[in-house]
């Protein structure tokens, strides 16, 4: 067999050439023929057509597709020489990166057909890589940022992208010196494969030392303010008052050593207070680059809302210190101040000029502010509202436009036109609701504040969005509303679409003792039941949901010494046609004493002679109401409860020998509250206040006799007051990828307050406040109490703050209560699987027994660190671990005064 070399291409084309090959493997050039030789030799080009083709050392690609790719068919004529199809075959297979080596062979030459060979030497491919000098966690992060994938050809371009992702991958973590080297190794398990290694030497971390300004007025602690994601690496600051010129590099030694050899530290290991003139600035200082350009923006934005507009950053140096750090040189130019000149308005015809000013609120003599003029006008405005775009979207004129522009630039002052586009008044024409898979379209239909016919509202939207996120069955982040306006009608459609979560809440724990009996709990919560399809077969799946009602059912039991039945129901829109909602709720629960009063010794059958037993049942109706807002609510609900004692002491202290008969509680409860947080599990922004009254007959007042009687409170009297307040604010602005995680501030006071109708008559024992704790202990709940959880302290039952004895049960409870609380949550998760945020508190609360004793300034105070989880199935649970700063005693230590608080459940008050 005989074949001619026409074109082969290693690293670059190369010119013709010829050689023959036998079948026998004896090659020599005597014998080649001469005709197929002869062909690139003749002096007049003539056309050959192609009989056959062949490819051979392909392993993984297919033979038809390589030859596609070569683009040489049978039956195409090519013409030789001259012509340059061979030359384009090779370099489009080339091109693919896929081979090392493509050569093209005339095989058999037969008048005017030939018979083409393509031979190709595939490239090797990647059998294993590996990260050597990379932690075990880098190397999975490596394998995911390298792109870097097993069985693939290895190409130059592979192995450069994957050395430039290591080197971004450790210079976004402040090694911006690291460097990368590959060895390649045959696998001699696979055929034409390779394994790399990947060598990485980060060097050493690089943080930023100083950051410098010239050329600036502004004060350059406010301009590195601005850097968000740049900052300088942690120091110490030292108060004023102090001369720091002879201070050396700290961390030569001993922290503490250092400190008080330079005098500025007063350090105590019993009191563990560090003196006021010293303080540790934390920051990361990593270097990263594409947060650098970002930041350097940020700068020229600040100086902008100064007056500032044509601000520049001249030039900026980034340079490695001595020891290997950064130093960076920032040279701004502030150019002029401006001020804002006169501000008229065109095109207005709904509003007056008076009024779209006094809205837009900005004056003549006003430092300049681009950004702010275009946040009045709606141009980069939020949804809370208060701009010109919000005042005509919220009258329907959806098809609204401002544009700013400037008339006269004279001096430092700079007048503006405003230049109005009123449009038609839009009418909502269809609402459409996606994504609901498992709820009802009637029962987010209800919640929307946007219905068909009506203008359109910009704040109706808002607050609809609000609406859907309130009932909790979906993912609060993929709740998108989408206007499509319709210019040609004057209309517009509002797309709502949803993404479903689970709700629904499962709390199962069992176990057995040997002379306790069963223990444990079962509860279920579905909270987007559907009451009506219970009977319906098809409409478990797994269970009848959909109509948005909340059925819960709770069993506990701990044997002979406690039991508990609840049940409740709710149903959020009675009758279907506005917010009033329906509650009814039953309960029943028996704890006894298991133990023997006189020797103490265990007895279970003590529970059937020494027990206490509450039944209850509670039906309430509430109301949405429309003035002042409809923010507000009130409701009302009936609630009797019966306390059966057998043998059961209540309140030794106050009420001796009161420990059997039966006392019945029957109350009326009213509540005013107003509710405006945007989001159940996290609130960013909002606040929610509660005044209650829970009040029963003054049956002292009616019938005398009952102050003399045996058991004066078979019908207890009372009158509870009850103020909650809660208050969001959002600490920082959402930006990038994490726009939904930021810092958020909750203050919190709440107050209570138990009175009584006829001063002869002793305060009632039941509904008082339980203080301290984590709210969970209660007496199993028996005696009505409301459980004030206070972190890092116990369960107290006197106001003194100096005195705290560590206690799980107090004789008596408060009938005054004070808490403040403030809160800075961080959200590490938002998903709707798992939410998760983070939280540092401090509080303050005390408890008071008279009105004469109360003092709201005399308070218990903490502070302290918390994690809350939310899990669909299981609802909330969380730990918080607190120090009781009252607690704190000379010389004690700090672990005396802390304590772990759990919740589960619900959060406590």
């Amino acid at each position: 067999m005989y074949k001619i070399l026409v074109l082969a291409l290693v690293t670059s084309l190369v010119s013709i050439s010829a050689r023959s090959q036998q079948t026998t493997s004896d090659t020599t050039i005597t014998n080649i023929e001469a005709d197929l030789l002869n062909i690139f030799n003749q002096k007049t080009p003539h056309k050959y057509k192609v009989a056959s083709i062949k490819v051979i050392g392909n392993r993984f690609f297919d033979e038809n597709l390589l030859i596609s790719i070569a683009n040489i068919n049978v039956g195409d004529e090519i013409l030789i020489p001259g012509g340059d199809n061979f030359s384009k075959a090779i370099t489009k297979l080339w091109a693919q990166n896929y081979f090392s080596n493509v050569e093209i062979y005339l095989t058999k030459l037969e008048g005017k057909n030939i018979d083409i060979e393509i031979a190709v030497t595939e490239r090797a491919r990647l059998s294993r890589f590996f990260f050597r000098g990379a932690r075990k966690g880098e190397s999975e992060d490596l394998a995911g940022k390298t792109g870097l994938v097993p069985n693939r050809v290895i190409t130059e371009n592979m192995k450069i992208s994957a050395v430039e992702a290591i080197k971004k991958y450790y210079a976004e973590k402040g090694y911006r010196d690291s460097k990368v080297d590959i060895v390649e190794r045959k696998d001699s398990t696979l055929n034409n494969t390779l394994a790399l290694d990947f060598i990485i030497d980060k060097g050493p971390k690089v943080k930023i030392n100083n950051i410098n300004f010239g050329g600036n007025t502004v004060d350059a602690a406010k301009l590195k303010k601005q850097l968000k994601d740049t900052h300088e690496k942690s120091r110490f600051t030292l108060h004023p008052s102090f001369d720091s010129g002879h201070l050396v590099t700290p961390m030569r030694y001993n922290f503490q050593q250092y400190l008080q050899d330079n005098g500025y530290l007063t350090f105590s290991k019993t009191k563990r207070v560090l003196d006021p003139y010293i303080r540790l600035k934390l920051s990361s200082a990593k270097f990263d680059e594409k947060k650098y350009i970002d930041d350097k923006d940020n700068i020229l934005d600040y100086y902008n809302t100064l007056g500032y507009r044509d601000a520049v950053i001249e030039r900026d140096t980034i340079y490695h210190t001595k020891r290997g750090d950064l130093n960076i040189d920032i040279k701004v130019n502030e150019g002029h101040r401006y001020y804002f000149g006169n501000i008229s308005w065109r095109g207005n015809t709904k509003y007056s000029d008076s009024i779209l000013t006094s809205i837009l609120n900005i004056h003549k003599g006003d430092i300049y502010n681009l950004d702010a003029l275009n946040k009045k006008i709606g141009k980069s405005a939020g949804p809370e509202g208060g701009d010109i775009s919000g005042l005509y979207q919220d009258d329907g004129y959806l098809f609204f436009r401002a544009d700013p522009v400037e008339t006269a630039v004279y001096n430092d002052t700079i007048d503006y036109e405003i230049r109005l586009v009123e449009g038609p008044q839009a009418t909502i024409k269809n609402i459409r609701i996606s994504g609901n898979d498992r709820t009802k379209e009637y029962v987010i239909r209800r919640e929307l504040r946007t219905i068909p016919g009506e203008k359109f509202s910009r704040t109706d939207l808002i607050r609809s969005q609000r609406e859907i996120a309130q009932l909790n069955y979906f993912d609060q982040e993929k709740i998108k509303i989408d206007p499509v306006p319709n210019p040609e009608d004057g209309t517009v459609d509002i797309n709502y679409s949803v993404a479903e979560k689970s709700s629904d809440q499962l709390e199962l724990s069992a176990g057995w003792g040997g002379t306790i009996g069963l223990t444990g709990t079962l509860g279920v919560s579905f909270n987007n039941f559907s009451i009506r399809n219970i009977f319906k077969k098809s409409a478990w799946d797994p269970l009848p949901m959909g109509d948005g009602q909340k059925l819960s059912l709770r069993v506990q039991s701990n044997g002979k010494a406690f039991r508990s039945y609840n049940f409740s129901f709710t149903e959020p829109w009675l009758g279907g046609k506005k917010r009033n909602a329906l509650t009814i709720s039953i309960f029943n629960t028996k704890y006894g004493q298991t133990y023997d009063p006189l020797t103490g010794a265990y007895d279970p059958n003590v529970a059937d002679t020494r027990y206490i037993s509450t039944t209850g049942l509670t039906a309430s109706i509430s109301k949405q109401l429309k003035w002042p807002d409809d923010f507000f609510s009130l409701s009302m609900g009936i609630n009797y409860t019966r306390y059966t004692l057998s043998n059961y002491a209540i309140d030794p202290t106050n009420l001796p020998g009161f420990e059997n008969g039966v006392v019945n509680n029957i109350n009326f409860r009213v509540s005013l509250q107003r509710s405006s947080v945007d989001f159940p599990l996290f609130p960013r922004g909002g606040s929610t206040f509660l005044l209650s009254l829970q009040v029963t007959p003054p049956y002292s007042l009616i019938d005398k006799n009952i102050i003399t009687a045996a058991n004066p409170y078979s019908f207890i009297e009372y009158h509870k007051w009850r103020f909650n307040g809660e208050y969001y604010v959002p600490l920082s602005k959402p930006r990038g990828e994490d726009r939904n995680k930021q810092f958020v501030l909750k203050l919190s006071a709440k107050y209570g307050f138990l009175g009584r109708f006829n001063p002869k008559l002793q305060i009632s024992p039941f509904e008082r406040f339980q203080v301290g704790d984590a709210g969970l202990s209660n007496q199993f709940a028996l005696l009505g109490y409301d459980i004030i959880s206070q972190r890092g302290y116990p369960v107290y039952d006197n106001s003194d703050p100096k005195i705290n004895p560590d206690k799980q049960t107090a004789s008596q409870y408060f009938t005054i209560f004070n808490k403040y609380t403030s809160e800075i949550r961080y959200p590490l998760s938002l998903n709707p699987s798992s939410t998760i945020y983070a939280l540092g508190f401090f509080e303050a609360a005390n408890g008071w027994f008279t009105i004469k004793d109360y003092n709201p300034f005399k308070l218990r105070r903490s502070v302290g660190l918390g994690m809350r989880f939310f899990l669909p199935m299981f609802g909330l649970l969380g730990f918080d671990y607190g120090i009781g700063l009252d607690r704190i005693t000379p010389g004690g230590a700090l672990k005396d005064a802390a304590r772990f608080t759990f919740m589960l459940g619900f959060e406590p008050e």
